[in-house]
């Protein structure tokens, strides 16, 4: 082999120097005849010189099918990690290998190493660090015991954490907060914020440093990821100094001729706002961070990191505006304002931070956009292509390669990134690719990345008062999370907040962002110690799970064989990546709450477009998993007073999975089980681990150790508790709708009907699905026969829980078929029974049930529904008027229907439903071309999901106006506060006064009208809108328009100029008739129209229903989706599933829930179809529907409300 090798040598030595065809070929033949027909052995040496040699191919077809051909020969022998090594090929020669293989990613190979060496460094790193810490008398805690992450993870984190031990009163004490006064606290806070990029530029610059005081040329002999970053920050420092100089040179041009030059003048005034040093290190930190996210070492999506170093430019832009701004005087401003155009005026007062003040040339769109803080994709995208292809240009790094004579060792410097193209799904995409060995570096030595400003604060968030100002000090944050490009929903909450129409619910977001937390140190200190075992524990991933994979079976002529092995081995792969991928999220979290045990801090909160909240900080708050619950306590105690005892023990019973009893029940779990209490909290890793058997085990860990607490202190009254406990609703989802419909049923099942024991509707729907099957059983069903006896409240409970927010018969299919299989591992799996048709089956049944128990509740989804079909298929007054006065022809098709469905929630916040066409389009950039999809509002709404969204948004916007409600009455009342959507929580000794507070506000929502409140405002909102109405074929009013349109010379069919044409008649004739003028009107009413022909002669259903109005409705079947799966074929092809009880032939008087629920006998054959016609109406909505007799303030006695 080595004597071939050095043949190939000269071989392509001679091909490179003086490549002939002939020469090549002979190559290639010599390959094939004398190593690969004889068998003889090669290595990645041999098989680069081939790739070498066909590289030099001139032929470009050949060339192309030479490389893949010795590819696929390097694939089959495991050698691509090794040929992409080899001296003999080029950076330039690796980038045309990726440009002619883009599946060619070597560094994926990377995940088969296991890392073992990094595992017992961090062993012994841990035990050397906890010696030093005993040796020093300082604090003892343990490290977090790391995760061999492959990316960027855990010192990066660890580095952005240090800010915390930096303030300390000496070198061996932590710094305490709680004696600092609040402006020192803030100035702590302000530098955990804004030091990231700071830090990292001086990490690197010290990095560099201490190798050259060793002697080391930092160019080729550096092993140090933070030294090499220095060194590309420096040299991208000096390309975007060239940069700006350029832009300056062509700024003072008179004619601007080449496409680069017109490119350069749209982006570089963007990097002219912040300094060259700063942009440099930003862009490094956000490419490097973007690969440590990804948990394989795939290429990148190109888009993708563009966009992401733009924004996270435009942030630091933002951030520094914000400053800047900050720091003049109030009175400096007056000064200047005259000087200020109206619309800067109209922009400060809003809140919103000029950048235009960076800038002082460029062309006016630049200065356009630099206005204003939301910046186009398309200028992102340009930035990024910029930065990016610069850093490509400088971001070198040394490999180390073996000469060919194997005299000694060679370094050549080769590009870190490449840019190369990937296909999938049979386009073209453009991907950044990391080089093999500097993932292997970067998976052994994290860096630096900007994380600071994702963490908990040390004090108060500042009080929100306008769309972008509130929550961090100096980080830009906004008050609600909207969709890149979505400015519809912005535009309305800043005309609401100039209103005041904000302010309660900027309120209950300073309420929530108020609440003090602290870390439970001994769920801390049990939670350490599991996790440093590596082992599996609670919900804790395991360091190494376990996945074995089946042994490759032998040949055989069933191909199923083999699919179902590789089925297994990928499902084994997926599990070991996934938990690897949660071990280093928990490792994240862990490192957060090490650094803040001894601190108290607070979550800033926003809200999304509904108006619900949630944390800013991502890694470690109350919304996450079972063990960042476990894991935190209230900052401030209060005492367990005279029935504080009592909740903390309904609390553990609660979290440990005994909530469907009564509260005495729950009460008496506590003390029934209080030995084995005591030891779980005595010995909670090497005891009896009773504690794991709980549904929430760290919770319910915790709750065990306050429990004990308080009965060993003298006076339990007297004991002073931190931790939260909380008060669930019963499907809060339904609880609103059956509070809407008045409905007594639903209200019982979902406790707003007082009893004497908790209603359960999960367990009240398989009871009602037991019942169905039985019966259906009864009359010979097949399905039914099988699944009897199987219905468990956990195979409905998620269809329950998730039909109130529009789920799907076909997600409610898999929901109920993934819950069978993870009950029962004995279900028939025939073609004719299987799990699919039983999951089918149970669906339908459900959805029945759910339908005959909150009746009201349907007809109002159907009525949201309704609403929202009417809304998203009409033109405005606006657009008709700009239609007239432009006076040309416009194409009348659903691209016109741009009116999104919009409403006002109880706290008087706009909601404005975001789903829209995206449309998507070519951004020339100086890489390759990008499409780019942007939401706009002038973009046409989707009418899909505008209906099927308005049901389970609405309820969201109740129940987040309900949450926030009672966040500002337990805070005028004096108590602590925290929610999770539907679930609040309070101290122990103040659960009962929040839970009356919980019921009031409860009660003020739903007294009123709600539903016609939202009629009356969707008929105001839309006053003046015309809709185009489908009218059903066969009916006399379909005949009458088909005469009428022929009588014209048009016809009945969609023809945009008859509908341009009849939508003006109709808006004029309305005009006419709403004239104060008499004779305006008379002239209105002898207007002969579609329109007032409707008027003449319509009847109930001769208007045709929405396709997409099928599935609207609680528990609703579409014609469709209810026979999908719903008969089987046994044997004998005779039973089938047993057809809903009828109600009645006569369906003329029906409400809808009532024609769901009845059965309407299919004829055989298919109907001739007929086509509709259409007609523009003013936009009315149907009747609210009639509500039931339930009335809402029952529940004020209801003990289960929220429990």
């Amino acid at each position: 082999m080595k004597l071939h090798n050095e043949y190939l040598e000269a071989a392509v030595s001679q091909i490179v120097w003086s490549a002939s065809p002939t020469t090549t070929q002979a190559l290639h033949t010599w390959f094939e005849l004398e190593i690969r027909n004889k068998s003889m052995s090669f290595n990645a040496e041999t098989m680069g010189y081939m790739l070498k040699a066909s590289l030099q191919s001139l032929n470009g077809d050949q060339k192309h099918r030479l490389v893949r051909r010795y590819m696929d020969i390097c694939k089959q022998n495991d050698l691509e990690l090794e040929v992409m090594q080899m001296a003999v090929l080029t950076a330039e020669d690796l980038n045309q290998i990726s440009h002619i293989c883009p599946d060619f990613n070597a560094a994926k190979y990377d995940q088969e190493y296991e890392f073992e060496d990094e595992v017992v460094s961090a062993d012994l790193e841990l035990s050397e660090d906890l010696e030093e810490q005993k040796a020093l008398g300082s604090d003892t805690t343990p490290e977090v015991r790391g995760v061999p992450q492959k990316g960027l993870g855990l010192k990066t984190l660890r580095e952005s954490l240090e800010v915390f031990a930096e303030f300390s009163e000496s070198s061996m004490a932590r710094w305490n907060l709680g004696s600092r006064t609040e402006e020192e606290k803030r100035q702590i806070q302000a530098r955990v914020e804004e030091s990231a990029v700071e830090a990292a530029i001086g990490r690197w610059r010290a990095e560099n440093a201490d190798l050259k005081k060793m002697g080391l040329n930092t160019t080729l002999q550096t092993k140090s990821i933070g030294s090499r970053m220095w060194r590309w920050h420096v040299e991208l420092d000096k390309a975007l100094k060239t940069e700006v100089k350029k832009l300056h040179e062509l700024e003072l041009q008179t004619r601007i001729t080449t496409a680069e030059e017109k490119e350069r003048l749209i982006y570089g005034p963007f990097l002219r706002l912040l300094p060259t040093e700063k942009l440099s290190a930003i862009t490094i930190l956000s490419i490097m961070q973007a690969f440590s996210a990804r948990v394989d070492s795939q290429g990148m999506p190109l888009s993708h990191i563009l966009l992401g170093i733009a924004s996270d430019i435009e942030d630091e832009v933002v951030c520094t505006s914000l400053r800047r701004q900050m720091g003049k005087s109030s009175t400096a401003k007056l000064k200047k304002a005259d000087k200020r155009t109206k619309e800067q005026v109209r922009r400060a007062k809003r809140g919103r931070f000029s950048h235009t003040s960076f800038v002082e040339e460029g062309p006016s769109e630049v200065k356009a956009v630099l206005a204003d803080n939301a910046w186009p994709s398309a200028i992102k995208a340009k930035i990024g292509a910029f930065l990016m292809s610069a850093f490509i240009d400088i971001a070198n790094i040394p490999i180390e390669v073996t000469s060919a004579d194997k005299s000694g060792g060679l370094t050549q410097l080769q590009p870190a990134f490449s840019h190369s193209y990937e296909v999938k799904k049979g386009k073209r995409v453009g991907t950044i690719k990391a080089h093999p060995v500097l993932m292997e570096q970067m998976r052994r030595e994290p860096v630096h990345s900007l994380l600071a400003k994702h963490l908990p604060m040390l004090v108060k968030p500042e009080p929100w008062t306008q769309f972008g100002k509130g929550g961090f000090i100096s980080q830009p944050a906004k008050a609600m999370r909207i969709k890149h490009g979505d400015k519809d929903q912005r535009f309305y909450a800043e005309a609401a907040i100039g209103k005041g129409d904000m302010e309660q619910t900027f309120k209950g977001l300073d309420v929530l962002g108020s609440t003090p937390w602290r870390i439970n140190k001994f769920v801390f200190d049990t939670m350490l110690e599991a996790w440093n075992t590596g082992k599996a524990f609670a919900n804790i991933a395991p360091e190494n799970p376990h996945a074995p994979i089946p042994p490759e079976p032998e040949a055989s002529s069933d191909p199923f064989v083999r699919k179902r092995w590789l089925k297994a081995v990928r499902a084994a792969e997926n599990y070991k990546v996934g938990q690897h991928s949660v071990r280093c999220f928990q490792n994240f979290q862990l490192e957060i709450a090490r650094a803040l045990r001894n601190e108290v801090f607070y979550f800033p909160h926003n809200i999304d477009f509904r108006g619900r909240a949630y944390p800013i900080p991502p890694y470690l708050n109350h919304i996450g998993a079972d063990h960042c619950r476990g894991l935190l306590f209230f900052g401030n105690g209060k005492e367990l007073g005279p029935t504080g005892l009592k909740w903390l023990k309904i609390h553990l019973a609660n979290v440990f999975g005994y909530d469907k009893a009564s509260l005495t029940e729950r009460e008496e779990f506590a003390t029934k089980h209080i030995e084995q209490i005591y030891e779980v909290v005595a010995n909670p890793i090497n005891g009896s681990r009773w504690w794991l058997q709980a549904e929430d085990p760290w919770q319910f860990l915790a709750a065990c150790a306050e429990l004990k607490n308080a009965l060993e202190s003298p006076d339990p009254e007297k004991f002073v508790s931190h931790l939260p406990v909380h008060q669930d609703g019963t499907c809060n989802g339904l609880q609103h709708y059956a509070a809407l419909g008045g409905d007594a049923s639903g209200a019982k099942q979902v406790n707003l009907e007082p009893g004497d024991r908790p209603g359960d509707v999960y367990t009240a729907v398989a009871d009602l699905v037991i019942k169905s099957i039985a019966k259906d059983k009864e009359n010979g069903h097949a399905v039914a026969k099988l699944v009897d006896g199987r219905i468990k409240r956990k195979i409905v409970k998620q269809t329950v829980m998730t039909n109130v927010y529009g789920v799907t018969y076909i997600g409610a299919k898999d929901q109920v078929k993934k819950a069978l299989l993870s009950l029962y591992d004995d279900l028939p799996n025939t073609e004719e029974a299987n799990p699919s048709v039983f999951s089918a089956y149970i669906a339908k049944q459900i959805f029945v049930a759910l339908a005959t128990m909150f009746r009201g509740a349907h007809d109002i989804q159907y009525w949201l529904g309704e609403c929202a079909s009417r809304i998203s298929q009409c033109v405005s007054p606006e657009q008709i008027d700009r239609w007239h006065a432009e006076g040309k022809p416009v194409t009348l098709d659903s691209t016109q229907f741009k009116t999104a469905v919009v409403w006002t929630n109880p706290l008087r916040m706009p909601v404005v439903q975001p789903y829209r066409q995206t449309k998507s389009k070519v951004v020339h950039t100086n890489m390759q071309q990008l499409n780019l999809s942007e939401p706009h509002s002038s973009n046409p709404i989707s009418k899909r999901k505008q209906l099927q969204g308005l049901p389970p948004n609405f309820i969201h916007s109740l129940d987040a106006s309900h949450m926030l409600l009672s966040a500002l009455r337990c805070n005028e009342k004096g108590l602590a506060f925290a929610a999770v959507h539907d679930s609040f929580w309070t101290h122990a000794g103040s659960v009962g006064s929040m839970n009356t507070i919980l019921r009031d506000c409860f009660i003020k929502i739903h007294s009123e009208d709600v539903i016609g409140r939202l009629a009356a405002e969707f008929s105001a909102r839309y006053r003046g809108c015309f809709y185009l109405a489908k009218v059903r074929s066969g009916t006399a009013l379909h005949r009458r328009l088909v005469e009428l349109r022929k009588s014209r010379g048009g016809t009945h069919r969609a023809k945009d100029n008859v509908k341009m044409k009849e939508l003006m008649q109709e808006r004029k004739r309305w005009q006419l008739l709403e004239s104060p003028n008499p004779a305006k009107v008379e002239e209105g009413k002898r207007m002969h129209t579609p329109g007032s022909v409707f008027e003449e002669m319509s009847a109930d259903g001769d208007l045709a229903a929405e396709d997409e109005l099928a599935e609207i409705g609680l528990g609703k079947l579409s014609d469709a989706s209810a026979g999908t799966g719903c008969t089987t074929q046994p044997a004998n092809g005779t039973e089938e599933f047993a057809a809903p009880t009828t109600l009645g032939d006569d369906n003329s008087k029906l409400s809808h829930f009532e024609k769901t629920i009845t059965t309407v006998t299919s004829k055989k054959g298919k109907a001739k179809s007929h086509v509709e016609t259409w007609v523009w109406l003013p936009l009315k909505f149907p009747p609210v529907p009639k509500r039931g007799d339930f009335d809402v303030s029952r529940l004020r006695n209801s003990q289960y409300f929220f429990s």
